[in-house]
Protein backbone atom coordinates (compact mmCIF):
# COMPACT_ATOMS: atom_id res chain seq x y z
CA UNK A 1 0.00 0.00 0.00
CA UNK A 2 1.22 3.49 -0.82
CA UNK A 3 2.16 5.76 2.00
CA UNK A 4 0.65 9.12 1.06
CA UNK A 5 2.20 10.99 3.97
CA UNK A 6 5.66 9.68 3.10
CA UNK A 7 5.24 10.66 -0.57
CA UNK A 8 3.87 14.08 0.40
CA UNK A 9 6.93 14.67 2.57
CA UNK A 10 9.26 13.56 -0.23
CA UNK A 11 7.46 15.77 -2.74
CA UNK A 12 7.46 18.86 -0.49
CA UNK A 13 11.12 18.42 0.39
CA UNK A 14 12.36 17.92 -3.17
CA UNK A 15 10.07 19.49 -5.79
CA UNK A 16 11.58 23.00 -5.81
CA UNK A 17 15.10 21.63 -5.97
CA UNK A 18 14.28 19.20 -8.83
CA UNK A 19 12.38 21.93 -10.70
CA UNK A 20 15.33 24.31 -10.39
CA UNK A 21 17.76 21.65 -11.53
CA UNK A 22 15.67 20.66 -14.54
CA UNK A 23 15.10 24.30 -15.46
CA UNK A 24 18.87 24.79 -15.46
CA UNK A 25 19.33 21.69 -17.63
CA UNK A 26 16.73 22.45 -20.30
CA UNK A 27 16.41 26.24 -20.16
CA UNK A 28 12.62 26.52 -20.15
CA UNK A 29 10.70 26.93 -16.92
CA UNK A 30 7.38 25.96 -18.49
CA UNK A 31 8.79 22.77 -20.01
CA UNK A 32 10.59 21.99 -16.75
CA UNK A 33 7.36 22.40 -14.77
CA UNK A 34 5.49 20.07 -17.14
CA UNK A 35 8.21 17.44 -17.08
CA UNK A 36 8.64 17.58 -13.29
CA UNK A 37 4.89 17.26 -12.76
CA UNK A 38 4.81 14.20 -15.02
CA UNK A 39 7.82 12.68 -13.24
CA UNK A 40 6.26 13.10 -9.77
CA UNK A 41 3.01 11.57 -11.06
CA UNK A 42 4.97 8.57 -12.29
CA UNK A 43 6.82 8.38 -8.98
CA UNK A 44 3.51 8.34 -7.12
CA UNK A 45 2.23 5.53 -9.37
CA UNK A 46 5.39 3.50 -8.57
CA UNK A 47 6.03 4.80 -5.07
CA UNK A 48 6.58 1.33 -3.61
CA UNK A 49 9.57 0.79 -5.90
CA UNK A 50 10.77 4.41 -6.11
CA UNK A 51 11.08 4.83 -2.35
CA UNK A 52 13.42 1.82 -2.30
CA UNK A 53 15.84 3.45 -4.78
CA UNK A 54 19.17 4.78 -3.50
CA UNK A 55 17.89 8.26 -4.35
CA UNK A 56 14.20 8.74 -5.14
CA UNK A 57 15.02 12.37 -5.99
CA UNK A 58 17.55 11.25 -8.61
CA UNK A 59 14.92 8.87 -10.02
CA UNK A 60 12.43 11.74 -10.37
CA UNK A 61 15.05 14.08 -11.85
CA UNK A 62 16.09 11.43 -14.39
CA UNK A 63 12.49 10.71 -15.40
CA UNK A 64 11.74 14.43 -15.68
CA UNK A 65 14.74 14.94 -17.95
CA UNK A 66 13.71 12.01 -20.16
CA UNK A 67 10.15 13.39 -20.36
CA UNK A 68 11.47 16.79 -21.45
CA UNK A 69 13.82 15.29 -24.05
CA UNK A 70 11.03 13.07 -25.35
CA UNK A 71 8.80 16.12 -25.79
CA UNK A 72 11.58 17.86 -27.74
CA UNK A 73 12.06 14.83 -29.97
CA UNK A 74 8.34 14.62 -30.67
CA UNK A 75 8.25 18.32 -31.55
CA UNK A 76 11.28 18.03 -33.84
CA UNK A 77 9.88 14.91 -35.52
CA UNK A 78 6.49 16.58 -35.98
CA UNK A 79 8.16 19.65 -37.52
CA UNK A 80 10.26 17.48 -39.83
CA UNK A 81 7.19 15.55 -40.93
CA UNK A 82 5.32 18.78 -41.65
CA UNK A 83 8.24 20.10 -43.69
CA UNK A 84 8.52 16.87 -45.68
CA UNK A 85 4.78 16.90 -46.33
CA UNK A 86 4.81 20.56 -47.35
CA UNK A 87 7.80 20.06 -49.65
CA UNK A 88 6.02 17.21 -51.43
CA UNK A 89 2.94 19.33 -52.18
CA UNK A 90 2.92 21.72 -55.10
CA UNK A 91 2.17 25.31 -54.15
CA UNK A 92 -0.38 27.11 -56.25
CA UNK A 93 0.46 30.58 -57.43
CA UNK A 94 -1.21 33.31 -55.42
CA UNK A 95 -3.11 35.79 -57.53
CA UNK A 96 -3.86 39.41 -56.77
CA UNK A 97 -7.54 38.43 -56.43
CA UNK A 98 -6.64 35.82 -53.82
CA UNK A 99 -4.61 38.33 -51.82
CA UNK A 100 -7.42 40.89 -52.04
CA UNK A 101 -9.96 38.33 -50.80
CA UNK A 102 -7.77 37.34 -47.85
CA UNK A 103 -7.23 40.99 -46.92
CA UNK A 104 -10.94 41.74 -47.18
CA UNK A 105 -11.89 38.68 -45.11
CA UNK A 106 -9.52 39.80 -42.36
CA UNK A 107 -11.31 43.15 -42.20
CA UNK A 108 -14.81 41.84 -41.50
CA UNK A 109 -16.02 40.67 -38.09
CA UNK A 110 -15.20 37.06 -37.17
CA UNK A 111 -18.85 35.91 -37.12
CA UNK A 112 -19.44 37.28 -40.61
CA UNK A 113 -16.15 35.86 -41.89
CA UNK A 114 -17.04 32.42 -40.55
CA UNK A 115 -20.42 32.22 -42.29
CA UNK A 116 -19.09 33.67 -45.56
CA UNK A 117 -16.26 31.13 -45.65
CA UNK A 118 -18.50 28.21 -44.67
CA UNK A 119 -21.12 29.16 -47.28
CA UNK A 120 -19.05 30.33 -50.23
CA UNK A 121 -15.77 28.45 -49.84
CA UNK A 122 -16.82 25.27 -48.02
CA UNK A 123 -20.22 25.04 -49.68
CA UNK A 124 -22.40 24.53 -46.60
CA UNK A 125 -26.05 25.46 -46.64
CA UNK A 126 -27.45 28.10 -44.29
CA UNK A 127 -29.04 25.34 -42.19
CA UNK A 128 -25.74 23.43 -41.97
CA UNK A 129 -23.92 26.57 -40.90
CA UNK A 130 -26.54 27.28 -38.24
CA UNK A 131 -26.06 23.77 -36.84
CA UNK A 132 -22.27 24.02 -36.88
CA UNK A 133 -22.23 27.51 -35.37
CA UNK A 134 -24.87 26.68 -32.77
CA UNK A 135 -27.14 29.52 -33.84
CA UNK A 136 -30.39 29.94 -35.76
CA UNK A 137 -30.92 30.21 -39.51
CA UNK A 138 -31.95 33.87 -39.40
CA UNK A 139 -28.75 34.84 -37.58
CA UNK A 140 -26.72 33.05 -40.24
CA UNK A 141 -28.66 34.82 -43.03
CA UNK A 142 -28.09 38.21 -41.38
CA UNK A 143 -24.38 37.59 -40.90
CA UNK A 144 -24.08 36.33 -44.46
CA UNK A 145 -25.79 39.42 -45.90
CA UNK A 146 -23.72 41.80 -43.78
CA UNK A 147 -20.55 39.90 -44.55
CA UNK A 148 -21.18 40.06 -48.29
CA UNK A 149 -21.81 43.81 -48.15
CA UNK A 150 -18.68 44.40 -46.09
CA UNK A 151 -16.59 42.24 -48.40
CA UNK A 152 -17.91 44.04 -51.47
CA UNK A 153 -16.94 47.39 -49.98
CA UNK A 154 -13.46 46.19 -48.99
CA UNK A 155 -12.84 44.48 -52.33
CA UNK A 156 -13.76 47.66 -54.19
CA UNK A 157 -11.18 49.55 -52.07
CA UNK A 158 -8.49 46.85 -52.26
CA UNK A 159 -7.92 46.98 -56.01
CA UNK A 160 -6.60 50.51 -55.67
CA UNK A 161 -4.60 49.77 -52.50
CA UNK A 162 -2.93 46.55 -53.64
CA UNK A 163 -1.79 47.99 -56.98
CA UNK A 164 0.12 50.75 -55.25
CA UNK A 165 -2.19 53.73 -54.77
CA UNK A 166 -3.97 54.93 -51.69
CA UNK A 167 -3.11 54.03 -48.11
CA UNK A 168 -1.64 50.62 -48.90
CA UNK A 169 -2.30 47.57 -46.80
CA UNK A 170 -0.02 44.87 -45.47
CA UNK A 171 -0.97 41.34 -46.32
Amino acid sequence: MRDAAEFDFFYSASVQRVLGQLYAMIGSRVEAEDAVAEAYARAWDRWGAVRECDSPEAWVRSVAYRVAVSAWRKAVNRLSAHRRQAAAQPVEAVTVDHVALVVALRRIPAEQRRVVVLHHLVGLSVAEIATEAGTNVNTVKTRLARGRRALAAHLADDEYQITGGGRGHEV
